[in-house]
Order: C-alpha cells, then sequence, then structure tokens
C-alpha cells in the first residue's frame, strides 16, 4: 500500500515527487496543531502526523454546482477547502484521538465516516456542494470567493444538520471571545444523536467547542507587532490552526517554526470519487488523496493579514484552559490579536446562538442575513 500512496502522491502533486525543504532544520522548536517537535528528531514523525492531517483540494468532474452548473471549484473553492481541512482536524481529535495516525492501510470505520463526510457528493454534509450552497446565506453565490469570516460562518451553520459529528462552532466578533455565550453554547446542546465515539461528551454535558476568532491583523500586510501573538496563538494546545493564507491565495495555516508558518495548500487539482468502505484499489486510491505527505512554509510577514483563528476545546477543562492562555499570554502582548471577557459586552444585544442552534430544520431557500461588514473576501482571489 505503501507503493500505491507513492502513486497517488505522484499523481497529487503533477510528478513532482523531489522531497522538498517542508521542515528547516532548526535547533527551534516545530509547533504543528498545538503540538511541539524536534526538527532535528521528530521529523519523522512531524511528517507522519502532517500526512495524517485530511488535505482537502480543489476537484474535478463533481456534480454540478448552482446555477451555473459549476463541475469543479479550481479557482474559486481555495477558501472553502481550507474550511473544511479545519473541521476535518476537529472531527478526528473528537471522534478518534490527538495522536490518531492515518496509513494507506488504515480502515478505520469512524475515519471513513469523517472522509465521506467531505466528498464531492450533495448528500455529505460537508461537501463543497453544501459549503458553496449555504454561503448563499451569507450573500455568496457559488462561485465566489470566501474570506476566513464567510467559511467559518458557514460551517457554523452546517455543523447543526450533523447530529454525529457532536460540535458546536462558535465565531468571534469584533476580536472578542464571550465566556458567558461559550458556555451557554456548549452547556445546553448536548442531544446531537450519537455519541458513543466521544463519550466525555454525556458525562461533562459539554459539547466539545470549535472556536473561531476572525482577525484582520492590518490593512494590505501583516503588521510585525503581531506576529508573537500568532505564534502563542500556535502553540497553545487547543490550537487547530489558521484560516489564511497569503495575497491571492488561501491556505490552512497548521504551525510555525522560528518566524515562519507550515500550511498545507489546497491548491492542487485532483479528481473526484468516493472512498465508501475503501474495499476496492480505486476506493483506496481516493483515500490516499486526502492526504498530503509534506507540508509547506512561507515567512509570517508574508501572510495575508485577514485570518481566522482556530481553537479546539473537546472538554470544560480544555476551555478553561484555553481561557487561561488568552488572559496569562495573548493579552499581556501589547497588542494583542483579541480579548476575552466574561460576559456579553451590552451594546452587542442578546446572543443568537440559540436561535442558529435551535433551528434543525433544513432549508432549500436561502436568506440573506445581516452580519458585520467583512471585506476579507477580496483578498483571496485567485487570479
Amino acid at each position: 500500500m505503501d507503493a500505491m500512496f507513492d502513486i497517488c502522491y505522484l499523481a497529487s502533486t503533477d510528478g513532482n515527487n523531489v522531497e522538498p525543504d517542508d521542515i528547516p532544520k532548526t535547533k527551534e522548536s516545530v509547533w504543528i496543531l498545538g503540538k511541539k517537535y524536534s526538527a532535528i528528531q521528530d521529523l519523522d514523525r512531524i511528517r507522519r502526523d502532517i500526512t495524517s492531517i485530511i488535505w482537502c483540494t480543489y476537484r474535478k468532474g463533481f456534480i454540478p454546482i448552482g446555477d451555473e452548473g459549476l463541475t469543479s471549484d479550481k479557482g474559486w473553492g481555495c477558501m472553502l477547502r481550507c474550511g473544511q481541512m479545519v473541521l476535518g482536524v476537529a472531527l478526528v481529535r473528537i471522534h478518534l484521538s490527538a495522536d490518531w495516525v492515518w496509513t494507506p492501510e488504515t480502515r478505520d470505520p469512524t475515519y471513513l465516516k469523517i472522509v465521506q463526510r467531505f466528498e464531492e457528493r450533495k448528500q455529505a454534509p460537508y461537501s463543497i456542494h453544501q459549503v458553496a450552497l449555504m454561503g448563499a446565506s451569507e450573500g455568496k453565490e457559488v462561485g465566489q470567493w470566501f474570506g476566513p469570516n464567510t467559511v467559518a460562518q458557514v460551517l457554523k451553520k452546517l455543523v447543526v444538520y450533523d447530529k454525529w459529528s457532536s460540535l458546536v462552532i462558535h465565531v468571534a466578533l469584533d476580536n472578542t471571545v464571550v465566556k458567558e455565550d461559550i458556555l451557554q453554547q456548549c452547556s445546553m446542546h448536548n442531544d446531537r444523536g450519537d455519541s458513543s465515539t466521544a463519550t466525555d461528551i454525556a458525562v461533562t454535558d459539554w459539547m466539545p467547542l470549535l472556536l473561531i476568532v476572525p482577525l484582520r491583523l492590518g490593512l494590505s500586510e501583516i503588521n510585525p507587532v503581531y506576529v508573537n501573538g500568532l505564534k502563542i496563538c500556535f502553540k497553545s494546545a487547543q490550537s487547530i490552526g489558521v484560516i489564511g493564507g497569503k495575497p491571492n491565495q488561501a491556505l490552512y495555516l497548521i504551525g510555525c517554526v522560528e518566524d515562519e508558518v507550515i500550511y498545507l495548500d489546497p491548491h492542487t487539482t485532483q479528481r473526484s470519487g468516493l472512498v465508501e468502505n475503501k474495499l476496492t484499489d480505486e476506493q483506496k486510491e481516493m483515500d490516499c488523496t486526502y492526504h498530503c505527505r509534506f507540508a509547506s512554509r512561507i515567512p509570517m510577514l508574508a501572510m495575508d493579514p485577514s485570518v481566522a483563528v482556530c481553537f479546539l476545546c473537546r472538554t470544560r477543562s480544555d476551555f478553561y484552559e484555553l481561557c487561561n492562555t488568552i488572559e496569562k499570554d495573548l493579552m499581556k502582548e501589547t497588542q494583542p490579536l483579541f480579548e476575552i471577557c466574561e460576559k456579553r459586552p451590552s451594546h452587542w444585544g442578546p446572543s443568537t446562538a440559540d436561535i442558529d442552534l435551535q433551528n434543525t430544520s433544513l432549508f432549500t431557500e436561502f436568506e440573506d442575513v445581516d452580519r458585520q461588514f467583512d471585506d476579507s473576501d477580496d483578498e483571496f482571489e485567485i487570479l
């Protein structure tokens, strides 16, 4: 099967199998999704863990989407794919574990159930079809580019309809994390169906939380004052990366080393297909296309300033630990990335989280909804 992965990898990278300079030979620590590694001693483990991330890329030849009948998301779906990757990491950590490892032989039924949720099928809860169509409720037509905030809002709505995922998404407003809103949201909705693969949910009365904080870290480029804050986020035990990129390209930023970010790139166009139960050679090869052998890196200051920082709190204690990191480390910065407060600011008005999470009837007509002005979308047009 390793040979099959090699073939798959060659096909998905246009035949370029030259080992890249993905991880620098440095004495500085490497941080990937909140875990600390040695660049020298742990290189194989770093690559193994990166390969285990569900890698979502452009696809072609899928069932047409929208009025234009689009059969590929090449040129417009990179931010949507980054959102899928964040959600994939969250689901693996909730339903498998933070230390789970993928190999070409993997046929774990829980893993397959997760991958199937991202396939190019209309029925898949997080398919490109579902993400693109739900974007209409955020004022984005199919084929239009999303910014980090838009994809966060879309994912927040989609998880409501997938009971098995057992996940709550909270999108912070105005660079502010409100403890009261999150505790209410994660404590009230623990009836989302089968939680047999996430046993601590019923015990702790806590719905696992994917916290997404959309930020603007400069006008046209990142302000260097925010670099250390980004590093603090990447080093947090609850970190599951950053939805962001470089100008004109959305990337899934999974970690950092020295003054660089490490990322997975969705800009590879692969054919569509189904993994299903991974019984046939074709299904095994399709599963390989969801895993990338090597990550890439760019300087932090080369990032686009529009980002969305992502954290996963599987338990209530995870959330309190994250709050402590924000209060003790992040907010001590000269210019904090974002803030945390106990209660919702009075001028915000009532929370709509309860309405969003209880309205679980699928709707076929999408209505435009008012939301705060978000000008980040234009930053990710693919030229």
